[in-house]
């Protein structure tokens, strides 16, 4: 069964970096889209980042493109997400999603 597990959200100030991972099991994902999303208190959840299967092709939403980068590391059936020059409104529970699985989420709280 596939269950992805998310790991690195913390604190940290606006302008500073966190790097997220994801890690899936239950078998081989290199052929399936993997997604960051984030959850915001008060708000709905919103997509992030994704990136296909074999080719690794990559979408950001508007509000991150430019600081966040999404990869994947198949060897490993990883995702990960950078976020550099973070800011208060990336303030949110990050969540991976993997073949359809949502992992229980990670926050990361950035203060001003």
């Amino acid at each position: 069964q596939v269950q992805p597990v998310e790991s690195g959200g913390g604190l940290v100030q606006a302008g500073g970096s966190l790097r997220l991972s994801c890690a899936a099991s239950g078998r081989t994902f290199s052929s399936d889209y993997m997604g960051w999303f984030r959850q915001a208190p008060g708000k709905e959840r919103e997509i992030v980042a994704t990136i296909s299967g074999s080719l690794s092709i990559t979408y950001y939403a508007n509000s991150v493109k430019g600081r966040f980068t999404i990869s994947r590391d198949n060897t490993k059936n990883t995702v990960s997400l950078q976020m550099n020059s973070l800011k208060p409104e990336d303030t949110a529970v990050y969540s991976c999603n993997v073949a359809g699985r949502w992992g229980q989420g990670t926050l990361v709280t950035v203060s001003s």
